[in-house]
């Protein structure tokens, strides 16, 4: 369902892998209650939500004994397809947005333009395959499912950082700032779709 009103959408995902369920909404104050069944995962969405002033409630039941993979890539699929029911038509919204973002020794660059047609460019490395239990390689499968369900282009580079929990959490803080400003109604637009298309969606 989406009331593009409200600007809120809820999306509820079910496959043999993964039980998902996800309700956003963008006009919100970061607030998120959120259970996915990984510890560093939960607090990386909890950053996403606090800083992107978009309420976020999540619940995954994944298949844990096998790995993360799946629990990532899905939950990240439901918050793309919840984003995107929320925005509706796009329509009077300020679309673009870019934002570098410093947390102690680490800086990361994040661009979003909410255009409808999805892309992922990701330019961000580890130096190592685990923070904690959590397998880095998925912090880039989790934005490339994001991007592809929410009809997002979304570029994230990450300069330089000897952290890599700082490393994945200055790529959702970045990202997260970019969705606030490229979410935001801008009054001047005066409802129009913010393309010389007329549509983006």
């Amino acid at each position: 369902m989406a009331d593009t009103a409200a600007r809120t959408g809820s999306v509820s995902r079910k496959t043999n892998e993964t039980s998902v369920s996800v309700s956003v909404n963008l006009d919100g104050t970061g607030s998120a209650r959120i259970s996915t069944g990984v510890g560093f995962f939960d607090h990386m969405l909890d950053q996403l939500s606090r800083h992107s002033l978009i309420d976020m409630e999540i619940d995954v039941q994944g298949d844990l004994h096998i790995d993360d993979h799946h629990t990532v890539e899905d939950t990240g699929i439901a918050i793309g397809q919840a984003i995107s029911k929320a925005l509706g038509d796009r329509r009077g919204i300020t679309r673009y947005a870019s934002l570098d973002l410093a947390m102690d020794e680490t800086m990361t660059k994040a661009a979003v333009d909410l255009s409808g047609r999805p892309f992922l460019v990701w330019n961000v490395d580890f130096s190592s395959p685990k923070i904690g239990s959590f397998d880095t390689e998925l912090v880039r499968e989790f934005f490339q499912a994001l991007a592809q369900n929410a009809g997002i282009t979304l570029h994230v580079f990450n300069y330089y950082g000897a952290n890599n929990h700082h490393i994945a959490e200055t790529c959702f803080k970045a990202v997260a700032r970019c969705l606030r400003t490229a979410t935001e109604i801008d009054a001047r637009q005066a409802g129009r779709v913010p393309s010389t298309k007329g549509t983006l969606t």
